[in-house]
C-alpha cells in the first residue's frame, strides 16, 4: 500500500466523524498520517480476516474508523492495498473520556448507513475493571504506562483471559532509557495528559525489554518492531500471541 493511498483512506476515515466536530476531523487525520502504528497495523496485516478485535483506550476510535474506511473503499471496488482490509466480526473499543466515547459512536453511526465492517461498540469504562469481551486481536496504542506497575499486570492478565486460541496482543510501548527521544516521548505524554484535564504523579513506563519479558512470564510469544519512524518518539510494537496449549 503507497502512502498515497494510505493518506486517502486517512482522508476518508477523518470525514466519517461529523462535519460539525473539526477537532476530531482534523486530528484524526493528523494523527493517522502521523503516527506509523495504524499504516503498519494495516499494511502488515495484523488483524485478520473475521477477528473481534478490542482496542483499549481507544480514544475517539481512530483504529475502527481507519478499518471502515478500508471496507467501504474495498466494497465500491476503489482498494489499491496488496491485500483486501479484514472484514471484522466485532469492534469492541473501550475508553476513559466520554466525550472522545461520544466522538467514536458518532463516527461509527456515520459509516452505518454505508454497511462497512462489522458491529462496532464503544464503552466508557475504566480498563482497570471493564470487562473485556473474548476477542482474537487486543489493540493497546500507548495505555499501559498510563498506569502503574500491578494495574499493568493485571489488566495484561485480564488480556489474557480474554484472548481466544491463539489470540494475538498488538501493544505499543514506550522504551524507557536515557535517551533523549525517550526524554522527549515521556514529556510530550506528560503535556499531553495535563492539557486532557489528568494530573498523574508520574508513568509507569519500562525499558522494552523489561515488557518483553513481562509478556513472556505470561505465555505469550512475543516479536518487537520499532515503531516511531518518521517521529522523535521512543516506542516499540510488541506483537505478543498467546498459546493457551502451552
Amino acid at each position: 500500500m503507497s502512502d498515497t493511498f494510505f493518506r486517502t483512506l486517512a482522508r476518508d476515515a477523518a470525514a466519517g466523524y461529523p462535519r460539525r466536530d473539526r477537532f476530531a476531523r482534523h486530528f484524526a487525520f493528523g494523527k493517522l498520517t502521523g503516527d506509523p502504528a495504524f499504516a503498519h497495523l494495516l499494511r502488515a496485516g495484523l488483524i485478520h480476516e473475521g477477528a473481534r478485535v478490542l482496542d483499549l483506550g481507544c480514544g475517539q476510535g481512530l483504529l475502527a474508523a481507519l478499518l471502515l474506511a478500508a471496507q467501504a473503499r474495498h466494497k465500491r471496488g476503489d482498494w489499491n492495498g496488496a491485500s483486501p482490509p479484514p472484514t471484522l466480526a466485532r469492534f469492541t473499543g473501550i475508553e476513559l473520556r466520554e466525550r472522545d466515547v461520544e466522538r467514536a459512536r458518532a463516527m461509527a453511526g456515520n459509516w452505518a448507513p454505508a454497511g462497512a465492517g462489522a458491529t462496532t461498540t464503544f464503552v466508557a469504562g475504566d480498563i482497570r475493571s471493564t470487562e473485556f469481551p473474548h476477542s482474537d486481536v487486543v489493540v493497546m496504542l500507548d495505555v499501559l504506562h498510563y498506569i502503574d506497575y500491578d494495574a499493568q499486570l493485571e489488566t495484561l492478565r485480564r488480556v489474557r483471559a480474554a484472548l481466544a486460541p491463539r489470540g494475538l496482543l498488538l501493544l505499543r510501548v514506550g522504551d524507557e532509557s536515557t535517551s533523549l527521544r525517550y526524554r522527549y516521548t515521556a514529556f510530550v505524554d506528560r503535556l499531553f495528559t495535563r492539557l486532557r484535564g489528568h494530573r498523574l504523579p508520574r508513568l509507569w513506563d519500562r525499558p522494552a525489554q523489561a515488557w518483553r519479558a513481562e509478556l513472556e512470564r505470561l505465555g505469550f510469544t512475543v516479536a518487537a518492531a520499532p515503531m516511531s519512524q518518521g517521529t522523535m518518539f521512543a516506542n516499540v510494537l510488541l506483537v505478543a500471541r498467546y498459546d493457551q496449549s502451552r
